[in-house]
This record gives C-alpha cells, sequence and structure tokens, in this order.
C-alpha cells in the first residue's frame, strides 16, 4: 500500500465560468481517487475579490479542498490545473509528514 500524505489545494475558477465548477471539482475529486486518496474536506468560498487582476478580471471563485493521497497525486492534479482554461490560479500544499486514518476522529 501506497503511503498516503496530507495536502490542501486552493483554487480559483474564472468568474465567468462559475456555472461550471461542479464539472471542474468532479474532476479534481477524480484525479484524487484514482490514486487511491480520499477527500476530505471541501470548502466553496464563492465569488471573492482577487489580491490584483488576472485576464483583466477582479473576481473569481474559490475552492478548498482537503485531501489524502501518495507523493504522485499533487504533480497531476498542477498538469489538470494549468490545461483547463476555467482554472486561473491554484496551489497544493502539503500539510503534515504522514497521514494516519486512525488518528482522526470522526
Amino acid at each position: 500500500m501506497k503511503k498516503l500524505r496530507k495536502y490542501e489545494t486552493l483554487f480559483v475558477i474564472h468568474p465567468d465560468r462559475v456555472e461550471e465548477k461542479d464539472a471542474v471539482i468532479e474532476k479534481v475529486t477524480e484525479i484524487i481517487q484514482a490514486d487511491g486518496g480520499e477527500v476530505l474536506k471541501k470548502d466553496e468560498w464563492g465569488l471573492r475579490k482577487l489580491a490584483y487582476p488576472i485576464e483583466k478580471k477582479k473576481q473569481g471563485y474559490y475552492i478548498l479542498m482537503e485531501f489524502t493521497a501518495p507523493a504522485e497525486t499533487p504533480a497531476k492534479l498542477e498538469q489538470y490545473y494549468r490545461i483547463d482554461e476555467r482554472v486561473i490560479r491554484f496551489i497544493v500544499v502539503k500539510l503534515e509528514d504522514k497521514y494516519e486514518p486512525e488518528t482522526i476522529a470522526a
């Protein structure tokens, strides 16, 4: 079994493509689950002002996801984010050294 690590990803969807946010979230979830990972938490922050204009847009739809996955998954997520024109900004961060399923209280 692969060692699972805990990660967090924050991505911003283009404000003109917000109606497609569910498709983007579904694809990100698929990529995580394909490697044996699991989405622990999904938090939609909604339409917010960007710190600086991106593609002449001042707003974006923010989504934060916490997940567990093997070490190769973040690179696959980043590759997807770069290809999908609906995603205008993204970041993937490792949260802890390793993930122990039994240490998380339900």
